[in-house]
């Protein structure tokens, strides 16, 4: 929470909160000039800051003793001068929920009457002013916004002859609506009109400070030569305002997450407070409204609402995805697609490729190149899910981050089932290539004798992978790098790649250096492969539709149901373009 020292002025020029005390005339020490007063408690009293009403908690455990202790006890809150010390607050200790603090008079003559006075219990009104220098956000049982002090210390007490005037508070929320007005009408930034609110400044004083970055804003604007008046780095910015929001409400599901500096001021804020700061960004007024009719409105009239909530969907499933065990994705290139007719990726040959020996004055001889091509196409897949309107009222950001989560993670378990259902068609010898032929077959060179993984089966596969020679009948010389097996050959395979420390060339591992995939997609318990590295020879390639990889998502105010429409959309296609790289192994 942020250190808001100055979030609560309303009444203070000097930086302080009041609250009333409670004095106790029967402690009164006639010899000591002693008094006690209960100065605090965990009694809430009602608040009103940038975001509304909350109830202000003064945590009696958060109380700076030290700095408490020694503070002035004045007259009337007057601070001018010393001839308004009264006395001084000469010990305080807490007990219970209560803070009780004793209070030493001056023995001046001056001051006499006002001793007997409140030692008659004539003068019985007693204000605190204190200093808050960390809250805590949170919320009582009845779901009000609580705000706890739980770090803060008393300055100054005051004997005044009426209490705080319970309108003033009153007139200050009239004053805060009719400067959030002034701004929105000036253009100001919220965070610039915040300020000016959680400041205490006066009508008159925000319309001086709304002038002024008029005129500041206008010279900025003549001298660059352009009318954009958002700074891409605040919060005036309305996709700043929504990704903060959207971090801040990320948060709430994922408490590990670091949010981005402009973020910070909204954590802790449901989805009504966050639905209020929407509202009050559209300049619309929020007093009287309660959490269903904030949501519905703010989903109803301001753009901000509908696409934080995007924003946060997105984010929550994008993290899921991305962290999703990868599989026979490892195996496979990352590309893209311009668009959704069908991609050919040629292959140059270059295995039969020599440079001659060129005599003097003579020509350059012209080299040929031979290719051939596989293609596949990029489809659309998706689907539309609701954030309804009562998991917002409700604040459930946890349930919500579930269903996302889980989108995530399925459309990860998506794409690499479209790659396994790939290289397993035609009883798992992969999809028939452009030479007729299926990916592993015979003619390609590609397919072992039958067997386990062994010391034996694997090294016919690596022999049949380093045979393999380009269309040009040129060596291309590939190296395996990863064994594929299903989940029942795991623990062969871990086995038979475990590298040893060799005392004698008979123990050598010859296989340590491939990299073990186990694939539970793979449902033939039997056929195992190898692979190539494919960022050498790629054979197996997945694509994304241009400017979209993996799961987009949209959203928008439902109008079927009530709450947010959201569409997880997916371009995505996959496809074998090479065989050269790869061997299977049909097993036992």
């Amino acid at each position: 929470m942020r250190n808001s020292t100055a979030l609560l002025l309303r009444e203070s020029a000097v930086d302080l909160t009041r609250r009333d005390a409670i004095p106790r005339p029967r402690t009164f020490d006639g010899e000591a000039m002693t008094v006690e007063a209960v100065i605090a408690s965990t009694t809430p009293v009602r608040r009103r800051d940038a975001r509304g009403d909350f109830l202000e908690i003064l945590d009696p455990s958060g109380l700076d003793l030290a700095v408490t202790r020694g503070a002035s006890v004045l007259d009337s809150h007057q601070q001018g001068g010393i001839d308004n010390v009264i006395g001084v607050i000469d010990d305080v200790r807490v007990e219970g929920n209560e803070v009780i603090a004793r209070i030493r008079f001056s023995s001046r003559p001056e001051i006499a009457p006002v001793v007997t006075d409140i030692r008659n219990g004539i003068i019985r009104n007693v204000s605190v002013g204190y200093e808050v220098g960390e809250w805590k956000a949170g919320k009582d049982a009845s779901g009000a916004r609580t705000m706890t002090a739980v770090r803060w210390s008393v300055r100054e007490a005051s004997f005044v002859a009426v209490p705080a005037d319970p309108t003033a508070r009153t007139r200050a929320a009239n004053d805060d609506r009719a400067i959030r007005e002034l701004g929105r009408r000036a253009g100001v930034a919220t965070d610039r009109v915040n300020t000016l609110v959680e400041c205490g400044a006066s009508i008159d004083d925000a319309r001086r400070a709304f002038l002024n970055d008029m005129l500041d804003r206008s010279v900025t604007v003549r001298s660059a030569g352009t009318t954009n008046m958002h700074n891409a780095a605040t919060l005036d910015n309305p996709d700043v305002f929504q990704r903060a929001a959207a971090e801040a409400m990320y948060m709430r599901i994922v408490p590990s997450f670091t949010p981005s500096p402009q973020a910070r001021q909204y954590i802790g804020m449901s989805c009504a407070d966050i639905a209020r700061e929407c509202l009050h960004r559209s300049g619309i007024s929020t007093l009287g409204m309660t959490a269903p009719s904030l949501i519905t409105r703010a989903l109803q009239t301001t753009s901000d609402y509908p696409a934080l909530l995007a924003n946060l969907m997105n984010k929550s499933l994008r993290e899921a995805y991305q962290i999703a065990p990868s599989g026979v994705r490892r195996i496979a290139r990352q590309t893209e697609a311009n668009d959704f007719r069908a991609k050919s990726r040629i292959q140059i040959d270059h295995s039969g490729f020599t440079l001659d020996l060129i005599n003097e004055s003579a020509e350059y001889p012209y080299g040929a190149f031979i290719d051939s091509a596989e293609s596949y196409s990029v489809a659309t897949y998706g689907k539309i899910f609701a954030i309804t309107r009562k998991a917002l009222v409700n604040d459930d950001l946890g349930g919500l981050g579930d269903v996302t989560q889980r989108l995530g993670l399925a459309a990860a378990e998506f794409e690499r089932q479209k790659l396994v259902d790939l290289i397993v068609q035609n009883a798992g010898l992969g999809p028939t290539m452009s030479d007729s032929l299926t990916l592993f077959h015979a003619s390609h060179g590609n397919v072992g004798t039958g067997g386990v993984p062994s010391e034996t089966s694997l090294s016919e596969a690596r022999l049949l992978m380093r045979n393999q020679t380009g269309p040009g009948g040129g060596g291309i010389s590939v190296v395996p790098r990863y064994l594929i097996v299903p989940s029942a050959l795991e623990t062969n395979a871990e086995k038979l790649i475990t590298s040893v420390q060799a005392t004698q060339t008979a123990n050598v591992n010859p296989f340590a250096f491939l990299d073990l995939i186990v694939e539970p997609r793979l449902t033939d318990t039997h056929r195992w492969y190898l692979s190539a590295d494919p960022a050498l020879l790629p054979c197996i390639e997945f694509a994304y539709l241009a400017g979209a990889p993996g799961p987009q998502t949209e959203s928008r105010a439902g109008f079927e149901v009530d709450g947010v429409q959201t569409k997880v959309r997916l371009d995505y296609g996959c496809g074998a373009v090479e065989w050269r790289g790869l061997v299977t192994n049909a097993g036992q």
